[in-house]
């Protein structure tokens, strides 16, 4: 395969040859339990930072642990020359919890099976950060005029909430001409997705307590009131679940709708809802035309229930009524929504319809809005191009990375989003996994990639 210059000729070979260390790398990572929203997994975040600064080593790379009021961010830097340009390279190695009764085989045990890489963390994010690592490594090998750093979080999963404290305490030594995020999700295996929209996200609970106790229903029922059932009526005024359409005043003002190149780019993409539905297992959603889903997942903000909690849930029927229920909602939000506004919105609509109800906030992450023109978005475009042979699409992405809108306050550099995921790959499902394919086709586009960062002047 031809590149754009010399450096490309023994690129084949060297990601042949990697392919076992890749694999080793990966299994080392993905067995340490690195699950940031659980407080008793604090050794096993700190196993997997000690063992990040190892893989870092193992490239010859310089790595620190750098401490935060939470866990660590591990900072590793490929540096070359002063003059050249600089690219900052983000992932995460945290991971959502893994107890799910589908999963076939043990979460934290790396299996691999016809090029498949099977366990939690592998493609979110953990593959993805190791594919980047390697095209960084022969970038540096070959030397390609440029500086790399790579940070890796562990606590993305849960909002990044010490994430800025991260970069004022390392404030000097982050100055970068660029930043690559390479932690999203492509249309499907034979539509690559180069996202410049992150939605945001605001989380809330809901409690509500109208007793001390459990009391018998055929003594009280009738005169007592029922927490679990007035938090159903509360979320049910807040939006309907059959259409999604949220129904908090002033919810939607601030929403701008898509361009209509936007619009453009999205019937190019090759979504389909076929395809999409049977990547997450659904059985059915609440539009079956392509565009209104893509305008649903990328565009339009929601109100979701992610769970509820209060009554009996055992065996069979106790007839109580409870004394207390909770609800765990969120929002994710779109460009020009403030998370803060928003929750002030759910709040007072809430306290409106009951003014019993206790509502706290649960994470806060801002929307954003990048750009799908210029120097950059170019590179990727032609970067994807050549590692995979196939067009990308420049989508918005549904999901939120909170550390995407703190490096782009700190860092004001361009950011691009350059995931290698497939939907197929289980984002916080049972049964992730990631493939040699997606990774090897990774390393190609990243190096090449790189090779163009590089000939770009430095800011």
């Amino acid at each position: 395969m031809a590149g754009p210059d010399p450096v490309f000729s023994q690129l084949e070979g060297y990601i042949s040859s990697v392919r076992s260390e890749f694999e080793d790398m990966l299994g080392g990572l993905v067995e340490v339990p690195t699950i940031s929203s659980d407080s008793a997994r604090f050794d096993d975040i700190r196993r997997g930072a000690d063992l990040a600064v190892q893989v870092f080593q193992r490239i010859r790379a310089t790595a620190e642990i750098v401490e935060t009021p939470g866990y660590p961010v591990v900072l590793g830097k490929l540096l070359t020359d002063p003059k050249n340009p600089t690219i900052t390279i983000y992932n995460h190695l945290d991971v959502q919890p893994a107890q799910e009764p589908e999963w076939m085989r043990e979460p934290f045990t790396f299996h691999v099976e016809n090029g498949q890489y099977m366990g939690r963390g592998s493609t979110d994010d953990k593959g993805p950060a190791l594919t980047a690592l390697f095209a960084a490594k022969y970038a540096a090998e070959q030397g390609i005029p440029l500086n790399i750093h790579v940070i890796w979080e562990l606590e993305e999963e849960i909002g990044s909430p010490n994430f800025e404290h991260f970069m004022l305490a390392k404030n000097l030594d982050l100055a970068t001409d660029s930043v690559l995020v390479s932690d999203t999700v492509w249309i499907s295996r034979e539509k690559p997705a180069i996202p410049y929209a992150l939605r945001g996200l605001q989380g809330a609970t809901l409690t509500l307590e109208t007793g001390q106790k459990d009391a018998h229903s055929g003594l009280t029922g009738g005169a007592a009131r029922n927490p679990i059932g007035e938090l159903c009526q509360v979320i049910e005024r807040c939006y309907d679940p059959s259409t999604g359409k949220v129904a908090i005043p002033g919810f939607y003002d601030d929403v701008i709708p898509p361009s209509e190149e936007e619009l453009d780019n999205f019937s190019a993409s090759g979504f389909n809802v076929g395809t999409f539905m049977k990547a997450h297992g659904f059985q059915s959603l609440r539009s079956s035309n392509n565009n209104e889903v893509m305008d649903r997942i990328w565009c339009q903000p929601t109100f979701e229930v992610h769970g509820m909690s209060g009554g009996y849930t055992g065996p069979g029927i106790k007839t109580v009524v409870p004394p207390r229920a909770e609800a765990k909602v969120s929002m994710r939000l779109v460009r020009r929504q403030e998370p803060e506004l928003v929750f002030q919105l759910l709040e007072d609509f809430v306290h409106e319809i009951n003014p019993d109800v206790k509502i706290e906030p649960a994470g806060s992450l801002h929307p954003y809005m990048g750009e799908f023109h210029g120097v950059y978005a170019e590179a990727a475009r032609r970067a994807i191009q050549f590692g995979f042979g196939v067009e990308p699409a420049f989508v918005r992405e549904g999901g939120s990375i909170g550390a995407v809108i703190t490096m782009e306050k700190h860092l004001q550099a361009p950011i691009m989003l350059i995931g290698l995921s497939l939907p197929e790959h289980g984002y916080h499902g049972p049964n992730e996994y990631f493939d040699w394919g997606q990774a090897s086709g990774g390393i190609r586009s990243l190096v090449h990639y790189f090779s163009q960062v590089s000939r770009i002047p430095k800011a």
